[in-house]
């Protein structure tokens, strides 16, 4: 092996039927001087992204939310308490604009409601109404079940691996203290 991710004994190698396996051969035909070494991990990761989000919106649509509506209600619904548009920014990595017309909507449907600050007018508290909340409710056991689904291929340790692979990974994109980089 000639490198952990390199031409051989490469992960493209142990799975050769992936959607990846095959750009990653394409691609080393095309420029065989380049290591697609990261694209077979980063590849991966977009692909099963792509996928899982598919999978997991749909349950969502049916449910009349949109994968960042879903996004705020559930950030509402784990906090257990009211957020301000830019908590719940920060809280989904949405633009401040974006929450903005996102809260109108789900205002709109009776999901959330906004109340002023006591002290500061410019300053509104979003919670979670009773039908916001049986929405959250109802939905989530069902996107655990398939996600629990889709990972019953790994035992317990693989997964735990995979956890902490990428946690590690996540903590260094998001630029976290104490991560080695």
């Amino acid at each position: 092996m000639t490198a952990p991710h390199g031409r051989t004994g490469t992960p493209t190698d142990a799975t050769p039927g992936d959607t990846v396996a095959k750009v990653v051969r394409q691609w080393r035909a095309v420029h065989p001087d380049l290591d697609t070494g990261p694209m077979e991990i980063i590849g991966r990761i977009n692909r099963c992204a792509a996928l899982l989000q598919q999978a997991e919106d749909a349950p969502l649509r049916r449910a009349g939310l949109s994968r960042p509506e879903f996004d705020l209600l559930g950030a509402l619904r784990r906090t257990g308490h009211e957020l301000t548009p830019g908590e719940l920014a920060r809280e989904t990595f949405s633009s401040g604009a974006a929450v903005t017309k996102r809260l109108k909507q789900l205002t709109e449907r009776g999901l959330v409601e906004r109340r002023g600050d006591t002290r500061d007018r410019r300053v509104a508290h979003v919670r979670l109404t009773d039908a916001g909340r049986a929405l959250v409710d109802g939905v989530l056991p069902g996107q655990l079940a398939y996600e629990t689904a889709v990972l019953s291929g790994l035992d317990a340790s693989d997964q735990g691996e995979l956890a902490a692979l990428l946690g590690r990974l996540l903590a260094r994109l998001e630029g976290r203290p104490g991560v080695p980089g």
